[in-house]
């Protein structure tokens, strides 16, 4: 046997589970055998599916009738469709029982808006004032704020109530804002945004004249688009859904929000009777808004934060 045959003989065969450079390029599922992988991609579709259904069901039964959804809660496909529900909802219905639905909506778009507006400036000026401010007690004020983090919310209605009645703010829309517009969360998001900006950035803006302020508004807050957008939609869904801190801090009716008015319709204070479609229906109208804010925004969850920021 000639050398060239020995020093093949010899050489160390490759293990067929190891990955080689042709395989390093390719998708994780692309390796697996054709039956393992439709039988994965069946397991998902399967679940996505079962989670859909809830869904599918509320608004197949917005466009049924009381006695339909009452014979056929689980049917995906109404027998007599109709859109009484809606039009009862919206106002263009002459039902004798009216639903004060554009009310409750108009109350949660307000609260919704000037809360969200709030705790974006509020949130990201603490949040930069904790990372790249120096001062004495910037550490325990940290800690505070973490520790309101992890207290429970039910925990602070008693007290939440105690206040907003001795300032008048309760049963106002001062009170129903006022309280919702420093999130800690929100607070401890930006802080560790602000952190991983380096710190070129600012002293090159410094050595220009720019002050804390201008260096924050000019320089840092544009840079900070992706954090920026993510605690709007967290805090547009978190007021829009807030639920607690509106029972406490209102009474009257003209205060309801959509959160508190479809709780006491669901609870038979608009009426007897079932009237699933009609709850679906404002169940369903309720969700759109936070859903379509949320679709047209979730690309800048996963986007690069200092992409472009320094140069090497």
């Amino acid at each position: 046997m000639t050398a060239a045959g020995t020093a093949i003989r010899d050489r160390p065969q490759r293990s067929p589970h190891r990955r080689g450079p042709r395989d390093r390029g390719r998708p994780v599922l692309s390796r697996f055998p054709l039956r393992w992988r439709l039988a994965g991609y069946a397991a998902v579709l399967g679940l996505g599916l079962l989670y859909l259904l809830p869904f599918a069901l509320q608004l197949a039964t917005g466009f049924k009738t009381d006695p339909d959804a009452a014979a056929h809660p689980l049917a995906l496909l109404p027998t007599t469709p109709t859109t009484a529900a809606y039009q009862r909802l919206l106002g263009l219905s002459q039902a004798a029982e009216g639903v004060p639905f554009l009310r409750w909506l108009g109350n949660s778009a307000l609260v919704a808006v000037l809360v969200t507006a709030g705790r974006v400036l509020f949130d990201s000026m603490a949040g930069y004032a904790l990372a790249r401010l120096r001062f004495r007690g910037r550490s325990v004020l940290f800690g505070f704020v973490l520790a309101v983090m992890a207290v429970p919310g039910v925990a602070l209605l008693i007290p939440k109530f105690l206040v907003l009645n001795t300032f008048g703010l309760f049963d106002t829309y001062s009170g129903m804002v006022v309280p919702l517009l420093v999130d800690a969360a929100g607070i401890f998001i930006m802080k560790q945004f602000f952190e991983s900006v380096p710190r070129e950035v600012e002293e090159a803006a410094r050595v220009d004249g720019a002050g804390v302020f201008r260096i924050f508004w000019s320089v840092v807050l544009p840079m900070a688009r992706p954090a920026l957008i993510t605690l709007t939609i967290l805090s547009f869904q978190g007021s829009w859904n807030e639920f607690t801190h509106f029972l406490v801090s209102t009474q009257s009716g003209q205060y309801e929000t959509l959160t508190t008015g479809l709780a006491r319709f669901v609870s038979g204070g608009l009426g007897g009777g079932t009237q699933y479609p009609l709850k679906l229906a404002a169940a369903l109208l309720s969700t759109l808004p936070v859903a379509a804010l949320f679709f047209c925004f979730q690309r800048y969850f996963v986007s690069g934060a200092n992409s472009g920021a320094v140069k090497e």
